[in-house]
């Protein structure tokens, strides 16, 4: 027992250390994959039906195909064959933001046809341009109902970046898997990794909490939108 005290003691900083490359990864991967998502959204609803297939097949590609294969896929494949040279980490952050925007791309895209098609002509009807309606009409009210979407999608983008230690990137799973298998304290530095995402997990989840109770409007769903 003592022995298993020393060893997390000694490995707590070092596997912090990969909290703090894990929520890099992730937060990167969120915001690339805000801005392809909200893109593709707005594509989905109000392009013409060439680019609706298009990003559509986006969509359909990255939902489909699971993480890990996608990992190996871009970074020892079309990185090397168009000859880009990415570290691990980025590679980690525009795989996992790829992915992660096409499932934000259809949290926007279902809050932006909940709310009601009248705005739109009502915008056209006082001269403005689709352009500027959707960006300052649609988008800030489908924006704030996606926040529970999208922290949920957090939740999901935090899980799966585990499988970027594949790379080599120094994360959580990777650092504990190193100090593991050196002293062969599995299970405590495993539980270890567990409360390490765990506390992620519920951080990143408060503050997009705490972020929809600030855009709520009293009395206001989409329903009334």
């Amino acid at each position: 027992m003592l022995e298993t005290f020393e060893v997390l003691k000694d490995a707590f900083p070092y596997l912090l250390e990969g909290a703090g490359v894990t929520a890099l990864a992730v937060v990167g991967a969120m915001a690339f994959g805000f801005v392809i998502g909200i893109h593709i959204a707005v594509f989905q609803v109000y392009g013409p039906w060439w680019l609706r297939r298009v990003v559509g097949l986006y969509v359909w590609f990255f939902r489909g195909v699971p993480i890990l294969v996608l990992l190996f896929l871009f970074y020892f494949g079309l990185f090397s064959l168009i000859g880009i040279n990415l570290s691990a980490l980025t590679s980690v952050i525009l795989v996992l933001g790829m992915t992660s925007g096409a499932y934000q791309s259809q949290i926007y895209r279902g809050a932006i046809q909940s709310l009601s098609y009248g705005q739109l002509k009502a915008a056209r009807a006082l001269g403005m341009s689709d352009t500027r309606a959707i960006l300052s009409i649609i988008l800030p009210q489908a924006l704030r109902l996606s926040i529970p979407g999208f922290s949920n999608e957090y939740s999901i983008i935090l899980k799966d970046s585990a499988l970027a230690f594949v790379l080599g990137t120094t994360e959580i799973m990777a650092r504990t898997h190193f100090v593991a298998s050196r002293t062969y304290q599995h299970l405590p530095l495993y539980l270890l990794a567990a409360l390490l995402y765990f506390m992620l997990t519920w951080m990143g989840v408060k503050v997009l909490r705490k972020l929809e109770e600030k855009v709520r409007i009293p009395g206001y769903s989409h329903l009334q939108g």
